[in-house]
């Protein structure tokens, strides 16, 4: 088996892949969200964490890989949506200050220098083929960069595609 340091990465964004932007569609159960009746979202929070799928926390625990938040959210993942998910706390990628504009998504370089190394996936919806590029050149592991539909956040495929994927090496 391998060891913590040979574990790949995910790492994984909340506002699009966690958090759909688009109309939330009724759930089985006739909720219009994706939560259950024992989980209730606290008076006075964010209406749009009623659209995390608290079954995707599971799905993500059983990856063989190692989970790091990589979001805006910075810590308040851990303190949000990691209950919401049933994650435990989580790693957390500091974003450097930085005024760099152009094709490259801010993130990439601070997710290479992140991992170090270790094969990672990285999920987020705003993953364009420059980034695909720019990590094939600059990162020494391998790397899946998989873009969610941030109007529909993580579906059954991306999983399948992250877990084959994962499977692989």
């Amino acid at each position: 088996m391998p060891g913590f340091a040979d574990r790949p990465l995910l790492f994984l964004d909340v506002d699009g892949p966690l958090i759909p932007f688009g109309a939330p569609e009724p759930h089985p159960g006739g909720r219009s969200d994706n939560r259950t009746a024992s989980q209730p979202l606290p008076p006075g929070s964010n209406p749009l964490l009623a659209r995390v799928d608290s079954r995707h926390g599971a799905r993500l625990s059983a990856l063989p890989c190692d989970l790091v938040w990589a979001t805006t959210w910075m810590a308040d993942a851990n303190e949000v949506i990691s209950p919401l998910l049933g994650l435990p706390e989580l790693p957390v990628v500091h974003w450097p200050d930085s005024e760099e504009e152009g094709p490259l998504h801010w993130k990439t370089r601070g997710l290479i220098d992140w991992a170090a190394g270790r094969s990672f996936v990285w999920v987020d919806d705003e993953i364009t083929n420059v980034d695909r590029a720019w990590v094939s050149a600059h990162h020494h592991g391998q790397a899946l960069l998989h873009r969610v539909d941030p109007r529909r956040g993580l579906t059954h495929t991306d999983f399948v595609v992250i877990a084959d994927w994962l499977a692989q090496l």
